[in-house]
């Protein structure tokens, strides 16, 4: 027990029941109802105790004795004093044995109503659990005991969430959690509300105080500082506090609580920050460790009912903050969940809560996939694309190369963003990555997004007026990052790299329309030169069995095509916890053949965990490759054939 149970959590434990009940338990509530005493001396013995449930003490029964090995008739202190009781009420509860169970309740002052005895089996076990070891009070004392207050947590934590310097007004209100301050305030969540169409934005207060009428500007998740983008300045109509199912209306709510607020929902789609002064930075940006990787087209049963399907998109779209919802090409409706379960979750909630019932079709769950290239040596020659514009007056030289191993997933994770300062970036991408630092100063921008896992770097020397054409080539950038040349994906972990631009001297032959399409036909070129390749999302599995199921999981992972990277059991019990990664497109179904091969034995967890390259080579039409990605670009109503490099490649 002391291997799994460190200090910092002695206060809880977790007993997981047949049926799914959860329930967390806190011992400083729990003892003294096993033996309430006002008594000095009794609270001192409920201390001693304590103390000894944790590491390698038995209590010997018949000598009522403690010792430090195991033997005979003694039992582990934890199992005598916390788990056997718990075994035994939750056995005469579910054996309907009422009698017995009054009389042991009777020892910890506990009484049963007349409805509570008419209870049988699950339901009687559920509400005397709830009365002996209530959940909700001993996770609110936990909470209120572990975690440190806003005023201290926010002193250490500011360089997390504040995005601008840490010596400004703003950030140093956040850090003494001063009500005082300029106001700065997080929107993490948009809560539905009564009103048809409307939510409540719920976010936490971190600085300053926020009054009703209050006039707020409100930054989105793509503010840049400086500038005009993604800002809105709004009043505030109400003031909420939020106290799970009530809500109520308050004058103002200073720093350090949460707070709910009503009449800025239509400026904000998921997250974002609200301040009252000019000067302040939005805070960072909440990352998740999941990716909306799995893709269902819906439409509703009754035409009729588009419009409530439009708008129940919407509001579904705001309420989760991992959840995508976008129109394709084609009219069809996607929505893009983090998983099969996730889906599922997203497509009761949208029938049943913002489309009043309505029924729905839905597709077959699709896989999203990214594009890559493998690269070629020496690119500047043998993966040089050169595209003409339109009227033959402009030329740009171009090459993809992939970026260095972890780079990708370090710009998932926030580590590096195209919002760092240049200087100490490139000294990151060249200490960790090996990257030229003079290149990496001229990376335009990332992609898609503005903040995506691909780069577009300026690799030429003395060009004139190339800075007229360096925002037509950013939009281009953008536009083929998130359309890839080989089915339409987004493009991940490349390099794009402007070797050269030819450019008329005359300003109105070289605009957005002339450079836009060429330098987007030149990227495309580019990743076809430079040896595409097709990722897919993988899976972290965690499976926990017994011993005699581990060669049927084996046997359904294989099949599959997962691999087991880490088998381990668990100390002192016949369970093996089995660690692997699966494909997401395998994943369909997996849970049920799981269940079906150990007979319902074993249990897995799947979390998304990384993107890998799928071996073959989607240009040769004999590779498996190649038949994935045309069954993906019939399923998006593109041609099945993948565009050759001639479409993006113009002769000198």
């Amino acid at each position: 027990m002391s291997r799994f149970l460190p200090k910092k959590i002695r206060s809880l434990f977790q007993q997981d029941y047949t049926g799914g009940l959860l329930i967390w338990v806190n011992l400083h509530e729990c003892m003294p109802q096993n033996g309430k005493s006002k008594t000095k001396k009794k609270s001192e013995f409920i201390e001693k105790l304590t103390s000894r449930l944790w590491g390698d003490n038995f209590f010997d029964v018949e000598t009522k004795k403690w010792l430090k090995k195991e033997k005979k008739g003694a039992t582990r202190a934890f199992v005598h004093f916390i788990i056997n009781p718990i075994k035994k009420i939750v056995k005469l509860a579910m054996s309907d044995r009422v009698k017995e169970l009054e009389e042991a309740l009777s020892s910890f002052d506990i009484k049963l109503s007349g409805e509570d005895k008419k209870l049988t089996q699950k339901h009687l076990m559920k509400k005397v659990l709830q009365k002996w070891l209530p959940a909700s009070s001993a996770l609110l004392e936990t909470i209120v005991i572990n975690l440190p207050s806003p005023a201290k947590a926010q002193s250490y934590r500011v360089q997390n969430l504040y995005e601008g310097p840490m010596d400004d007004e703003t950030a140093l209100s956040i850090k003494n959690c001063d009500a005082s301050g300029p106001l700065m305030v997080y929107i993490s969540k948009m809560i539905p509300s009564t009103d048809k169409g409307r939510f409540v934005a719920f976010g936490r207060v971190f600085a300053g105080t926020v009054k009703t009428g209050q006039k707020v500007r409100i930054m989105g998740p793509s503010y840049i500082p400086g500038k005009k983008t993604d800002l809105v300045i709004k009043n505030i109509q109400r003031t909420l506090l939020m106290m799970g199912k009530k809500t109520e209306l308050v004058d103002s709510i200073p720093a350090g609580n949460t707070v709910g607020l009503v009449g800025i929902d239509q400026f904000l789609l998921k997250s974002g920050t609200l301040s009252d002064s000019e000067s302040a930075f939005p805070l960072k940006s909440m990352k998740y460790s999941v990716s909306p990787v799995v893709r269902v087209a819906i439409e509703p049963k009754n035409p009729s009912d588009l419009p409530k399907l439009v708008e129940g998109l919407k509001r579904l779209s705001k309420s989760d903050p991992l959840v995508q919802c976008k129109i394709e090409e084609s009219g069809e409706h996607i929505i893009a969940g983090a998983g099969e379960l996730h889906l599922e979750i997203c497509l009761k909630d949208l029938q049943e809560d913002f489309m009043n019932g309505a029924e729905i079709r839905v597709s077959q769950p699709v896989v999203s996939f990214r594009e890559t290239v493998e690269g070629v040596p020496n690119p500047q020659e043998k993966g040089l694309c050169l595209s003409k514009s339109p009227n033959k007056h402009n030329r740009i030289y171009c090459y993809a190369e992939p970026l260095p191993e972890g780079l990708p997933e370090a710009i998932d994770e926030g580590k590096i963003t195209p919002r760092d300062d240049i200087k100490i970036r490139a000294k990151e991408l060249k200490n960790s990555y090996q990257m030229d630092e003079e290149s990496v100063k001229k990376i335009w921008c990332f992609g898609p997004e503005g903040n995506g896992p691909n780069f577009l770097l300026d690799c030429t020397k003395s060009i004139q007026y190339l800075n007229e054409i360096k925002d037509s080539c950013v939009s281009a950038f953008q536009w083929a990052t998130k359309e890839g040349a080989l089915c339409n994906e987004n493009m991940r972990g490349i390099s794009f790299n402007i070797l050269d631009v030819t450019l008329h001297a005359d300003s109105i032959h070289r605009g957005g329309g002339q450079i836009i399409p060429t330098a987007r036909r030149c990227f495309l070129g580019a990743q076809l030169l430079g040896k595409p390749r097709l990722m897919e999302p993988v899976y972290l599995v965690e499976i926990q069995c017994p011993e005699n199921a581990v060669g049927s999981i084996y046997g359904v992972l294989n099949r599959k095509r997962g691999h087991v990277f880490e088998e381990t059991q668990r100390f002192g019990t016949p369970i093996f916890n089995i660690k692997a990664y699966l494909p997401v497109q395998e994943s369909f179904g997996f849970t049920a053949d799981l269940r079906a091969a150990t007979s319902g034995q074993a249990f897995p967890q799947c979390v998304f965990d990384h993107w890998q390259i799928i071996q073959g080579d989607p240009l040769e039409k004999t590779d498996k490759t190649s038949d994935l990605v045309s069954s993906i670009r019939k399923r998006k109503g593109l041609k099945e054939e993948i565009p050759g490099v001639e479409n993006y490649y113009d002769k000198l």
